[in-house]
C-alpha cells in the first residue's frame, strides 16, 4: 500500500453533456508530491480536481484514490476516502454570516455526528484545534470574528485552516489565488507550500500564474483542450513549451 500512488487515472475521459472536458488522461501522483496544474480556462483543470476528490465519476476510465477504484466503492467507503482529500476552492466556500470558528469546524463534519455538529453551532467545540490551525495560517486573533468581516486573503486562510483540521492525506486547491492581489497571492501559495512540506501532505494546485507554479512546485502538468500537453519537473519546463501551451492549437 505504501508504494501505491495517492492518485492514479487510467484512460480517463469525461463529458458534461455535449462538452468533452477531459480526454484519455493517464496520470500517477505519489505521496508527498507538490504538483501544479496549469493551462487556459476551460483546459480541464477543475474537472481533473473534481475527479481526484471524488466529486464526479469519469465518463470513461478509472480513478484510483488511495489504492481504491473509486467507481466500485460503496457509498460509506467513498465518504471515508473523500474525508482523506481536503479541497480548497476558488470561491472559499465559507458561510459568511458565521464566525470563523464555525467555518473551521466544518473540517470535522466527516467525523462528527449530526448532533455534535449542531451543538457546535451553539457552543463551539474543538476550540484549541481551531486555534492551532489559525496559528499555522497566521491569523489566530480572528477565531471569533464574523467571516464576512475578513479580507479576501484572510478568508482564504480560514478555508486553508478548515482543511488543516480535516487533516487529510492530500490537499487539492482549485485556483486558490484567482481573486487575490499579487502580494496576497504570493502569501497564500507560499503558505500552501510550507504547510505541505511541514505536514508532509500531497499538494495539487490549479493555477493560472506560471511563475508560482515554477517557484513553489516540484512538478507541473500542462492541460490543453482536456489533454495532458506536458508533465515535467518544474526545473525542466521551458518558456517555449509554456508559450505553446497557451498559444498553439493542440
Amino acid at each position: 500500500m505504501q508504494n501505491l500512488p495517492i492518485f492514479e487515472l487510467k484512460n480517463v475521459s469525461h463529458r458534461f453533456e455535449k462538452i468533452q472536458s477531459l480526454t484519455d488522461i493517464n496520470l500517477k501522483i505519489k505521496a508527498g508530491e507538490q504538483v501544479a496544474l496549469v493551462g487556459s480556462s476551460g483546459a480541464g483543470k477543475s474537472t481533473l480536481l473534481s475527479l481526484l476528490n471524488g466529486t464526479i465519476i469519469p465518463s470513461q476510465g478509472e480513478v484510483w484514490i488511495l489504492g481504491r477504484n473509486f467507481r466500485t466503492l460503496r457509498p460509506k467507503l467513498r465518504r471515508q476516502i473523500q474525508q482523506q482529500i481536503g479541497t480548497i476552492y476558488q470561491q472559499f466556500n465559507l458561510v459568511d454570516n458565521l464566525r470563523v470558528i464555525h467555518n473551521i469546524n466544518a473540517g470535522h463534519l466527516g467525523r462528527w455526528s449530526f448532533f455534535k455538529a449542531a451543538l457546535s453551532l451553539i457552543y463551539p467545540l474543538e476550540i484549541q484545534t481551531a486555534t492551532q490551525a489559525l496559528q499555522q495560517v497566521g491569523i489566530p486573533e480572528k477565531l471569533f470574528e464574523r467571516t464576512d468581516h475578513l479580507s479576501g486573503g484572510q478568508q482564504q486562510r480560514v478555508a486553508i485552516a478548515r482543511v488543516l483540521v480535516q487533516n487529510p492525506t492530500a490537499i487539492l486547491a482549485d485556483e486558490p489565488i484567482s481573486s487575490l492581489d499579487p502580494q496576497r497571492s504570493f502569501e497564500i501559495i507560499d503558505l500552501l507550500h510550507q504547510l505541505s512540506q511541514h505536514n508532509k501532505k500531497t499538494l495539487i494546485t490549479s493555477l493560472h500564474a506560471i511563475e508560482f507554479a515554477r517557484s513553489h512546485y516540484q512538478r507541473i502538468i500542462g492541460l490543453k483542450s482536456g489533454k495532458i500537453f506536458f508533465d515535467l519537473p518544474a526545473d525542466t519546463l521551458t518558456d517555449s513549451l509554456i508559450d505553446k501551451l497557451y498559444t498553439d492549437p493542440i
